[in-house]
């Protein structure tokens, strides 16, 4: 798949603000500050399309982009650590929830996991709502960049003997290299059946 153009369309608060296009929709999930962000830039190819932050909890909406205008890429608020409070972690949860269980054009879902120190307990229980709702799903493992070769080797072989990644797909990428960007949209146009937008 290849981006020939990426636009920022709305930042919504639930259904009722959400795109009613109806085109097919990959969700980006993941703890606050993992990097969802920053790995939207890179997959696009631009710099400042998705505001980066590093306050956990920046994102505290549902941000929609449109790619190639054949499919929205949604940056989903971050789970964990948010600067706001209690009341606000537990609203950004519901949103969270609601979407993925309730949206119908979403299709898939790019779960993110800090590949420096493997899945959490929040992301595990992630694994867990992603496997019970039928959609598709990829764990990528961010700041690949921040380990040595051998060291993400070493660790992607100790998640797998302990069975964290346990026979799920998965890659590893890097926003500051691009490491992983091709597969990732290999990946995206498949589960979404736009693997060739036509070029303007």
């Amino acid at each position: 798949m290849r981006i020939h153009s990426a636009e920022f369309v709305v930042g919504a608060v639930g259904e009722k603000g959400s795109p009613t296009d109806g085109l097919p929709e990959v969700a980006f999930a993941g703890r606050s500050n993992v990097g969802k962000s920053c790995l939207i830039n890179r997959l696009v190819q631009r710099r400042r399309l998705a505001q980066t932050s590093s306050t956990p909890g920046r994102t505290q909406q549902l941000n929609y982009y449109r790619v190639n205008d054949r499919l929205y890429l949604v940056d989903l608020p971050g789970y964990g650590y948010v600067r706001g409070g209690v009341d606000l972690r537990r609203n950004l949860g519901r949103l969270i929830e609601t979407y993925l269980a309730n949206r119908e054009a979403l299709q898939a879902v790019v779960l993110l996991i800090d590949a420096r120190h493997g899945p959490t307990e929040l992301d595990l229980q992630m694994v867990d709502t992603l496997k019970s709702g039928g959609r598709p799903f990829l764990l990528v493992l961010t700041k690949a960049d921040k380990l040595s070769r051998g060291k993400l080797e070493r660790q992607i072989a100790r998640l797998e003997e302990e069975g964290q990644l346990a026979d799920l797909p998965y890659l590893p990428f890097s926003s500051e290299t691009g490491l992983g960007r091709g597969d990732l949209l290999q990946w995206v146009g498949e589960v979404t059946a736009v693997e060739a937008a036509p070029a303007p």
